[in-house]
């Protein structure tokens, strides 16, 4: 797979650095982690546009730490009014693009409008348990700073379980046996609601 140079520069000198503002779960690391599974996803479709797939994963979660709750589409705004990136792509580029980014929370209540979008939603997705425990408690340290330990305990299992819990809300739409591997020993985590207090308080050093 090849990427245009003058896209890749531009991204890598423009749009990578400001991660650098987002919280540790959603910053480079989390871009090149989310870029691998793209491309590696990519191999179960037909027709994939590498330069469009990066910036795809590029852009998703730029906008993240101006506002969670809003941020596929705050990302997606910054990326389709990108002068920049008008040269790159056609308007029907940037509108494909644009919906990808828009459709790859996990928390959507919609299948993804395109390929793109199904390849971005399903490689934004934890497989590392122990990685997706100290990325929510690094989440809960920033914005509830003032909870008691159970209570970090309480939320960490509240949102581990609506996200990856049996009927949680977190979508895939690829083949992907790590994913699956993932959810089946989280599940397991979860159905011990004291081997999870343990677990989480062994990685996050709660004493």
């Amino acid at each position: 797979m090849t990427i245009n140079k003058n896209i890749e520069k531009y991204i890598k000198a423009e749009i990578l650095p400001q991660y650098e503002k987002n919280d540790s779960g959603h910053s480079l690391e989390h871009i090149d982690y989310v870029l691998k599974r793209c491309f590696k996803f990519s191999e179960q479709f037909q027709n994939i546009n590498y330069n469009i797939l990066y910036t795809i994963a590029a852009f998703h979660d730029i906008a993240h730490h101006i506002d969670k709750a809003n941020h596929e589409k705050l990302s997606a705004e910054f990326f389709y009014y990108d002068e920049k990136m008008k040269e790159f792509f056609s308007e029907g580029e940037r509108i494909l693009i644009k919906e990808a980014i828009e459709d790859h929370r996990a928390s959507s209540t919609y299948e993804p409008r395109s390929d793109y979008g199904k390849i971005i939603s399903s490689a934004d997705r934890s497989t590392d348990i122990d990685d997706f425990l100290r990325r929510t408690h690094t989440y809960t340290l920033k914005h509830f700073p003032n909870c008691t330990k159970q209570e970090m305990i309480e939320r960490a299992y509240k949102h581990t379980d609506q996200k990856y819990g049996k009927s949680g809300y977190a979508k895939h739409y690829i083949k992907d046996e790590e994913y699956e591997i993932f959810r089946e020993n989280i599940n397991l985590l979860l159905s011990n609601k004291e081997d999870f207090a343990k677990k989480y308080c062994n990685l996050n050093n709660i004493k």
